[in-house]
């Protein structure tokens, strides 16, 4: 595996002090996490039933899709060996990425057509804005720990909490322009981005534990060394 700043560092040089206390971390930020996620979703979907936005409820439910992600990794390090766990964990989070694509591109096709249409909320653009300062350290925190770690669900995790960091930008441009300009379009054109790389990396996800080297260099884009020793890379 590598290391943050590039070091290769065999997962074995880690010792099991170390690596309980990187265990607790993520516990630790996937339950700061979900505690924010279910708290988000709540007045995410409140606002946007009285405000009638469809922005704001399918950020609601993206809130919901992280939790789910974010319980896939909490119910993996709840293990006394996380690793077992490490398959099916990173297959909920891929169907997570899936899940969330494809209902932001049904919500932004339905936005561009004029079926429905971003409507005014302060208290999304609030939320919003606060989502977007918060989950970037967060998903940098979790990506970083599960680097040296060398848990591939933690880093797809991260990155699903990456993703909802772009949303929370989508929906807070797009409900500002919006209000201002009148421009109900902006965050459709935004979702439908966001959709795209939603599908990759879900896609990177679920064959981050198909191959036995694959994992973290699939996840994190980094150089390693991706040689298989029983045949389940060759293709």
């Amino acid at each position: 595996m590598l290391l943050p700043k590039g070091n290769p560092v065999s997962l074995t040089l880690l010792s099991p002090t170390r690596k309980k206390v990187l265990q607790r971390r993520i516990r630790l930020i996937v339950a700061i996490t979900i505690t924010w996620n279910v708290i988000e979703a709540v007045i995410a979907l409140i606002a946007g039933g009285i405000a009638s936005s469809a922005a704001l409820v399918g950020f609601g439910l993206d809130s919901i899709v992280e939790v789910l992600s974010a319980a896939a990794v909490a119910w993996q390090f709840a293990a006394p060996d996380p690793v077992r766990r490490e398959k099916t964990a990173l297959r909920v989070i891929a169907i997570s990425f899936f899940a969330l694509a494809a209902y932001v591109s049904v919500d932004a096709v339905f936005s561009l057509t004029g079926v429905r249409e971003p409507e005014h909320s302060t208290v999304g653009i609030v939320l919003a804005a606060l989502s977007l300062a918060v989950m970037p350290f967060l998903s940098l925190f979790e990506r970083r720990t599960g680097r040296e770690l060398g848990s591939a669900s933690a880093i797809a995790d991260s990155k699903q909490t990456l993703i909802c960091s772009y949303l929370s930008a989508a929906l807070l441009v797009g409900l500002l322009l919006n209000s201002l300009l009148g421009w109900a379009w902006a965050d459709s054109v935004a979702a439908l981005i966001i959709a795209v790389v939603a599908v990759r990396e879900g896609v990177e996800a679920w064959r981050g534990d198909a191959c036995c080297a694959m994992p973290v260099s699939a996840l994190t884009g980094e150089r390693a060394d991706t040689s298989c020793k029983d045949g389940c890379c060759s293709s």
